[in-house]
């Protein structure tokens, strides 16, 4: 793949063949960001276990603590108290029955989805629009559920979902290339706790196997392992 000059310029900065500490790699960070917008800073992790059986599956919510400088439009499935409850917390779509009809028809202007319990029966109709696009409601994730107010505060200050992939990797968005070292950091220790708390106990041999991190238009970082899990322990 032909890269650009300012991609060329940047992977200078990256040693490729170096695992850094979580410190350096949030500094590297801005030295290799570039891009002529915000971009966001991702996080992929390759874990040692097999999603093809289902004591393997890796799913969770984790609250960022600095955010991720995205906006995120919630769209909520509720009727009348919860819908005021909802669009009092700043839902950007609130329905019951109508709504269900707009998603049916197409209406997709939205990047979290909340259900109200009673709700279910219909957004369960929406499975084949929803599903793919990971927006299904699931009561797991906190994200079915009869407090719907606190559910769309929560999306809204940045609680990401996390999943493992069919290939073992889970991939997520941790923050903007803008927010300085100690914002990064602190959005980084609380993805890699979650995802520890996460490990399912039929996983056996090593868990976390790699760690990396990259800027939208920049270059991989890769993180020394060792040193992410004592981070994200607090040693």
């Amino acid at each position: 793949m032909k890269r650009g000059k300012r991609y060329a310029e940047a992977a200078k900065r990256v040693q490729s063949d170096n695992k850094y500490e979580p410190a350096q790699a949030c500094e590297l960070i801005q030295q290799t960001k570039g891009a002529q917008f915000d971009e966001s800073v991702d996080i992929a992790v390759n874990l040692g276990v097999d999603p093809r059986h289902a004591d393997q599956q890796v799913r969770g919510m984790v609250q960022l603590p600095n955010g991720t400088g995205k906006t995120v439009r919630v769209a909520v499935f509720a009727k009348h108290p919860l819908a005021d409850e909802a669009k009092k917390a700043g839902a950007d779509e609130v329905g019951a029955e109508d709504l269900v009809q707009r998603v049916q028809g197409g209406f997709l202007e939205f990047d979290k989805v909340v259900s109200a319990p009673d709700m279910m029966p219909q957004v369960g109709k929406l499975g084949r629009v929803l599903g793919p696009r990971g927006l299904m409601p699931n009561p797991k994730l906190g994200t079915v559920t009869a407090d719907v107010a606190a559910a769309v505060t929560r999306l809204k200050a940045g609680q990401v979902e996390f999943r493992v992939d069919k290939q073992g990797l889970v991939h997520s968005c941790i923050g903007r290339a803008s927010f300085d070292q100690q914002k990064l950091l602190g959005n980084l220790k609380a993805f890699l706790s979650a995802l520890i708390k996460a490990k399912p106990q039929a996983a056996k041999g090593q868990y976390v196997k790699r760690v990396a991190l990259a800027c939208t238009m920049g270059p991989g970082i890769r993180l020394d392992v060792h040193k992410c899990l004592e981070f994200a322990a607090g040693e």
